[in-house]
């Protein structure tokens, strides 16, 4: 297999209500059926005059109107630290500033992400299709970060020609082994080899991928929609900030609910990590004892008895109504550690001769 980059010259600068793929296929009327053309998204929203006004010179005016810009084009905020904001768009796409760009434009104007990709990868595909008669798949990029990697590449936003995703699930490896999450998203891949002909300095927004073994689509596909992770898969949708204070909330509005399956070394966690902030004279232990667990439960109506333990709270006594409320606040915080351990639970009256101020059923 041979792969070859080529880049597309001689475009210039773009400006709303360019044609495309006239500016395209003028400049590199060598494309051939089956190429790959990876464009820079940068100049598919100027064609498309997806850009904003703003103040020129740096400062609170051009802040505060970013600001307004970047709220615009926010569906959710994933995670903010100092002036960085990570976004998810209304595309569905995670990245730095909702992809708002500052760079190769007058310096009183920004420059959002096109507002549909994928329609845009069609259009131009259709265009250089009906009109120039070649058949090409068509990438548009842009450029993003990555969690836990210095550094930026370039991945698709919108595609139009070929699949975005190769899927080898099924597909058995030379050593017999049936591969069961192997997806590679090729688009991404082939947008990544198109930055390293481009750049935001050299001015080519426009490179063409000749060689990938893919047959291109008769159809367009589904798009670079489908690189977008369902948020139910996602195992870090928040940022750090955002997830501790979302489980401060979770913790706030804890609900009862009874374990019948509990962990007693998740318990003992729990139990040690308010231990240096619960008052002194308070104790909680966990209690396994089978007469007390059954003591207890036959006191509530429709408490399992196969429930695992009890946590006692002990407190010293006689109490008075400060100590009372300090108790409460100490049993919620030892009910947060153990709903953070995956261990439900329930308040319960004391069992009769228990010299505890409450129960927990786990």
């Amino acid at each position: 297999m041979r792969l070859e980059i080529l880049p597309v010259l001689g475009i210039g600068d773009v400006t709303e209500g360019d044609d495309l793929a006239v500016l395209i296929a003028t400049a590199a009327p060598w494309l051939r059926d089956g190429d790959v053309l990876v464009v820079t998204s940068k100049i598919v929203s100027k064609a498309e005059g997806r850009l904003v006004d703003v103040p020129a010179e740096e400062g609170p005016e051009r802040t505060a109107a970013r600001d307004e810009v970047l709220a615009a084009e926010t569906a959710r905020v994933v995670a903010t630290r100092g002036a960085t904001r990570i976004v998810q768009t209304h595309h569905g796409f995670v990245m730095a500033s909702a992809g708002i760009d500052a760079s190769n434009v007058d310096a009183g104007r920004l420059v959002l992400l096109p507002k549909d990709p994928d329609a845009s990868a069609r259009a131009l595909r259709a265009a250089l299709r009906e009109r120039y008669g070649v058949d090409v798949a068509v990438i548009i990029s842009d450029t993003m970060g990555r969690p836990w990697r210095n550094g930026l590449t370039d991945v698709a936003l919108g595609v139009a020609g070929m699949a975005a995703i190769r899927d080898h699930r099924g597909e058995v490896d030379p050593y017999g082994n049936e591969l069961q999450v192997t997806q590679v998203a090729v688009v991404d891949e082939l947008a990544g080899a198109g930055e390293l002909i481009k750049g935001k300095r050299d001015q080519v927004p426009v490179a063409v991928v000749r060689g990938y073994p893919a047959t291109i689509r008769p159809d367009d596909g589904a798009g670079a929609a489908a690189l977008v992770r369902e948020s139910a898969l996602d195992l870090f949708s928040l940022g750090t900030a955002e997830a501790r204070a979302d489980g401060l909330r979770s913790a706030a509005l804890l609900a009862d609910a009874i374990g019948l399956e509990v962990d007693p070394a998740a318990v003992e966690r729990a139990i040690d990590a308010v231990a240096g902030l619960i008052a002194p004279g308070t104790v909680f232990t966990h209690v396994t004892d089978d007469e007390v667990r059954e003591s207890t439960a036959a006191t509530v109506p429709g408490w399992p008895v196969r429930a695992t333990g009890l946590i006692l709270g002990a407190a010293p006594t006689p109490v008075d109504r400060p100590d009372l409320v300090r108790f409460g606040a100490d049993l919620h915080r030892l009910r947060a550690a153990l709903a953070a351990e995956g261990v439900p639970t329930t308040l319960l009256p004391p069992p009769t001769g228990s010299t505890a101020l409450a129960t927990l059923a786990l």
